[in-house]
């Protein structure tokens, strides 16, 4: 049996697929500290990925992102949801068939985003059930949560939720709308009283940074009993973008410090999203480990990079994640040698303009569509900032991170020539 400390207590992990299986192997992934302890994580998941990609001449995601709908019954400000076409949504059949693709594939985690996910979350339950050898999880506001819904959680086993939370309640309720924050709070308590391992999420943004990275917000989040914590960036996607919320290098870096440091104190796990870099390789976006479908069926590098060439419903898992966008896109990886540099959407914005246009994307941001260029005008002035000062930052980050990006470098190339490569050649 495996245990792990969260928040002071020594918790039982049950058998993969259990919810909190996926918790454990989160935890070793981005406490891995060397290339032997990341290959042989989670009963050697690492090498299955690479036996399966090797298999199917395709780089194989450990995660499956997928939008259930396009609709939400909030309206939060700088949520590109808003942008989206309402009424579209993946049918329980298609949804079971991607699963059941995913799963020929070797991929044994689908996260859902959207829109609101727990808008289908009949369909949700039923799928678990279904696919009862993979793990789940949904990014949601929480005001769908209630007590028979969490009753249900605790019957599958296998659906874990992220809870979405802005910093305090005046921060969460200027977002996402009045009584939110409470709302939120309450579905914390409901899961606690089930033992279910949820995570909060949380978007930070100029206005909410410090609160976010704050000891008092933090320990709140603990207190209610999340095991975990997600940290997102404001991204300013979609034409209507409100750019004075997005961080500047100081604030970003503010973040990434007061994080890395309350992680260590306290044992705790805390995915910061794009200042995690030097803990993984950079960019995961495209299938290297990870892959996004949206509700229209569009099969985007990641929930964020609202571009695509294939579409779901007209071509298989395997040959989306085999498209000439998805493998221009992995051709590019690293998008920088600086781990802390890894995303091409605000970190080099010119190469999504590149990878875009040499892979024959189109913008799949629904009802608004933003061009590259548009995308990474909004970004170009934050990213050279970053680019100065994260030079500055990685001499400072722990001896093994520093030590080890070049290995895990040469692993990257090796994983690409062993599917991308092995494919050219076939």
């Amino acid at each position: 049996m495996k245990y792990l400390m969260v928040n002071g207590e020594k918790k039982e992990i049950p058998p993969f697929p259990h919810h909190k299986a996926y918790v454990y192997r989160s935890k070793q992934f981005f406490s891995a500290k060397g290339i032997a302890t990341h290959l042989t994580m989670g009963e050697f998941i690492t090498l299955k990925e690479l036996y399966n990609g090797f298999k199917h001449k395709c780089s194989i995601p450990r995660v499956l992102l997928i939008d259930p709908t396009s609709d939400c019954n909030l309206r939060c400000k700088g949520c590109w949801s808003q942008d989206y076409e309402s009424g579209h949504n993946i049918s329980y059949e298609k949804f079971d068939d991607i699963l059941t693709q995913a799963e020929e594939l070797g991929i044994l985690d689908c996260l859902m985003t959207g829109g609101e996910p727990l808008l289908r979350k009949d369909d949700i339950l039923k799928l678990c059930r279904k696919h009862d050898r993979m793990t789940f999880g949904a990014f949601t506001n929480a005001t769908l949560i209630d007590e028979e819904f969490a009753d249900e959680m605790v019957k599958v086993g296998n659906l874990n939720v992220f809870i979405s939370i802005e910093g305090t309640k005046e921060e969460t309720d200027f977002r996402r709308g009045e009584g939110v924050y409470d709302r939120a709070i309450r579905a914390m308590d409901i899961l606690r009283s089930r033992d279910i391992g949820f995570s909060f999420s949380a978007c930070y943004h100029s206005k909410n940074y410090r609160t976010i990275a704050s000891d008092e917000f933090l320990d709140k989040m603990r207190e209610k009993g999340a095991w975990f914590g997600w940290m997102f960036q404001y991204i300013p996607v979609g034409s209507d973008a409100d750019t004075s919320l997005v961080c500047t290098a100081q604030q970003r870096a503010y973040v990434q410090e007061k994080i890395r440091d309350y992680c260590d104190r306290h044992d705790y796990v805390i995915v910061d999203f794009w200042n995690n870099g030097h803990l993984c390789f950079g960019c995961l976006g495209a299938g290297t480990g990870f892959a996004h479908i949206n509700a229209k069926g569009d099969v985007e590098p990641c929930a964020f990079c609202h571009y695509s060439d294939s579409n779901i419903h007209d071509v298989s898992l395997a040959d989306a994640l085999r498209s000439k966008f998805f493998t221009t896109f992995r051709a590019a990886q690293p998008f920088s040698e600086n781990p802390l540099r890894p995303c091409p959407l605000i970190d080099n914005p010119q190469a999504i303009v590149d990878v875009v246009r040499e892979g024959g994307a189109r913008s799949t941001h629904l009802s608004n569509p933003e061009s590259p260029e548009h995308l990474a005008e909004k970004s170009y002035e934050r990213a050279l900032e970053w680019e100065a000062l994260s030079e500055e930052l990685f001499e400072k980050m722990p001896e093994h991170n520093r030590k080890n990006f070049p290995v895990f470098l040469k692993y990257l190339a090796f994983k690409k020539g062993m599917t991308d490569g092995r494919r050219k050649k076939v």
